[in-house]
């Protein structure tokens, strides 16, 4: 029988191995959530475990967002689908309590290392690729170079650690200066490395957590804030947009798609724009529980052939509350919303900045992102989501 002193250690060794592989691989990162939970069900003392995940509000939100994707199964008549997607929202009835009832506080910078350092090997892996010194692999290209996961996941992961470098590069006492000197040169690199790959989503997504930053690092009256994040976020664009021709492309694209979406809605932001348009008329008749868990292909790709015969076959209209609204209608909607609620109420209510900061900052980069795609049925996504709310909305002076 493994001790209890032992059992902490090796959570904690397999929870800093997931953390470094949760960005680079889904057959690792996966390998050590099955040992994690393995051991988490066979080490017992159950009434104090499940004492501490109904304690916390959003332990419990994350558990009812889960039921109410198994419930709508009761009303949908794709089995098949809506057990897939079932199996998709696991990490919510498991994963997260089981995460937030092992963590440590004096663990959690070790957690923030190891994930920071394997998104620094990724953006480095990216710019060799990107200067042609190594070969692409994967499903990278010179033009994209992504290779351990699409541009879809990597740009909002790479927008997160970015993020979290500069907040440890601002808030860290006693930086060396040549601690502090490397990480403002990461920092830039991450940033660069954000415009030379294609991610729309995740560029939208950095320039809104810089600047949730500066708010945070100002903590000067929300006027002046404001007007600092005026002067610096057109910077950075405009920056971005000569210095890179990847994102300039991309930019004109995006405006391209919008000024002729009438005319021609074949583009990768007219067709989200047509499922949309489309996904309101399943909404409008199925309201309030939705068209059940499985139903969404067959009840949009329906309205979509009626309406816009031309759009391709779809399993997902690439906007999780939409996704969300669809399948459960108002009911999933609120209770998705319930989990955002309760991170930052929690949030609002600590005193440490740490834990107020980035735990107010993970769900306000979410609700941003979830706009453009459902990152909660992502892999990677929804990993970091999981894995990062375990620790930053856990009292661990109350337990």
């Amino acid at each position: 029988m493994v001790s209890s002193f032992n059992l902490e250690k090796i959570y904690y060794y397999l929870l800093v191995l997931l953390a470094f592989l949760m960005p680079l691989t889904v057959f690792g990162a996966n390998l050590i959530i099955v040992i994690i939970c393995l051991l988490w069900i066979f080490s017992g003392n159950y009434k104090s475990k499940f004492n501490q995940i109904v304690s916390n509000k959003l332990m419990v939100a994350s558990i009812v967002f889960f039921v109410i994707h198994l419930l709508g199964l009761l009303w949908t008549e794709d089995i098949k689908w809506g057990l897939h997607i079932v199996h998709k929202m696991w990490y919510f009835l498991l994963l997260l309590p089981v995460l937030f009832n092992i963590v440590k506080k004096d663990h959690i910078k070790y957690y923030m290392n190891s994930f920071l350092c394997a998104m620094i090997f990724s953006v480095a892996i990216s710019y060799l690729i990107w200067f042609e010194i190594i070969s692409p692999f994967k499903d990278a290209n010179v033009f994209n170079p992504t290779p351990f996961m699409s541009h879809i996941s990597y740009n909002p992961i790479l927008a997160f650690a970015t993020y979290l470098l500069l907040y440890k590069t601002l808030f860290s006492k006693n930086l060396s200066k040549l601690t502090f000197l490397f990480f403002i040169f990461v920092g830039l690199a991450m940033s660069f490395n954000m415009f030379i790959t294609l991610g729309r989503s995740g560029q939208v997504s950095y320039f809104f957590i810089i600047s949730v930053l500066i708010f945070q690092y100002l903590e000067i009256s929300k006027i002046k804030s404001l007007l600092v994040v005026l002067i610096v976020i057109p910077v950075l664009f405009f920056s971005a947009y000569q210095a890179s021709s990847y994102f300039k492309l991309r930019v004109d694209n995006t405006i391209f798609a919008v000024a002729t979406f009438e005319e021609n809605n074949f583009t990768s932001l007219g067709i989200r724009l047509t499922y949309a348009i489309n996904a309101l008329e399943v909404i409008k008749a199925n309201p309030f529980i939705g068209v059940g868990t499985g139903d969404l292909p067959t009840e949009l790709n329906k309205v979509n052939r009626k309406n816009t015969p031309n759009m391709p076959y779809t399993t997902n209209p690439h906007n999780m509350y939409i996704l969300v609204l669809i399948q459960l209608g108002f009911l999933g909607l609120i209770s998705l919303f319930s989990i955002f609620y309760f991170q930052l109420k929690l949030s609002f209510n600590r005193s440490d900045k740490f834990f107020k900061d980035i735990g107010t900052a993970l769900p306000l980069l979410f609700a941003v992102l979830m706009l453009g795609d459902s990152y909660l049925l992502g892999h990677y996504t929804s990993l970091l989501f999981v894995f990062f709310s375990s620790f930053l909305y856990k009292d661990f002076e109350k337990y």
